[in-house]
């Protein structure tokens, strides 16, 4: 296949990330495109951005890339049904590493299997235009990485048509990372969202207690708190000031205080089999 003109088909294009990923694919011109979409309601959506719907059938029957952009909870199911449709050589792309890593996606020695994520623009990205600054997702205004994994032995020549397009999808992208998909789970969910997303929840409780428990009016806790954001991170993260005495005093205090002497458990395989379980909702990790 050619790197420069493929034939795509997404799989649940009135989805979330459906309709964020045929936007761009659609903006990009560069390849053939089908979109199918199974609900009624997803399919309004499709047509409303003016997109034609195509039976899924149709969609992945010539496909070089065939994108499940549907719930991590579903993908295996759908890939039972698709994957054994599929032309010989073409690559399923999923867009979450949890249902790979689980081994629930059907799978063919002809065809390639490959996993993209979305880095989101960085909290340390230079911003320069009104597009950038509103883009907090990615894949519209704002440069993003992405990371993904591909099977080990997949030829150079497929690999790079993987990569034209998953940056055509999160565009713009400033580079794909490739990586396993074991190490992706461990990037997404247990670095980003067991640890980020967690501590991003943890501000918003601890900005709930300030203003309501001590009475804090609460313009004053946001201008503080969400000014100190930038500080913590871009100290601990890239040590551009360090922290002053006091403060590493206070910060000791909250780790003693807050979490858990065993925390780095969460980077153990039984751990992280654990945690993608309970988000695909089985008994058990089987790999």
């Amino acid at each position: 296949m050619s790197a420069e003109n493929l034939t795509v088909a997404v799989i649940g294009a009135g989805g979330k990330m459906g309709l964020r990923v045929s936007a761009n694919l659609q903006k990009s011109a560069a390849h053939t495109v089908f979109y199918s979409e199974n609900s009624p309601a997803g399919q309004e959506r499709v047509r409303a951005e003016g997109r034609e719907i195509s039976s899924t059938e149709d969609a992945i029957k010539d496909a070089d890339v065939v994108i499940l952009a549907v719930p991590d909870t579903v993908l295996g199911v759908v890939s039972q049904g698709v994957v054994p449709q599929m032309k010989s050589g073409a690559i399923l792309l999923t867009l979450d590493p949890a249902a790979a890593y689980a081994g629930l996606l059907a799978k063919r020695d002809d065809v390639v299997q490959a996993v993209a994520h979305p880095c989101h623009p960085s909290v340390f990205l230079e911003r320069t235009t009104k597009e950038e600054w509103a883009d907090t997702f990615g894949g519209q205004g704002a440069p993003q990485n992405v990371v993904a994994a591909i099977d080990e032995d997949t030829p150079a020549a497929t690999r790079d048509s993987a990569e034209t397009v998953i940056r055509t999808i999160y565009a713009p992208v400033i580079d794909v990372h490739w990586v396993t998909v074991k190490q992706l789970a461990i990037l997404e969910p247990t670095l980003v969202e067991t640890v980020a997303c967690m501590i991003g929840t943890l501000l918003n409780e601890a900005l709930h207690e300030t203003v309501n428990t001590c009475g804090v009016p609460e313009e004053a806790a946001k201008a503080m708190l969400f000014g100190h954001v930038q500080i913590a991170l871009t100290n601990a993260l890239r040590g551009s000031n360090p922290f002053s005495e006091a403060c590493e005093i206070a910060i000791q205090y909250g780790k003693d205080t807050i979490i858990k002497d065993d925390w780095k458990k969460i980077f153990d395989d039984s751990e992280l089999d654990g945690v993608i379980a309970k988000m695909l909702k089985l008994d058990a990790v089987k790999r």
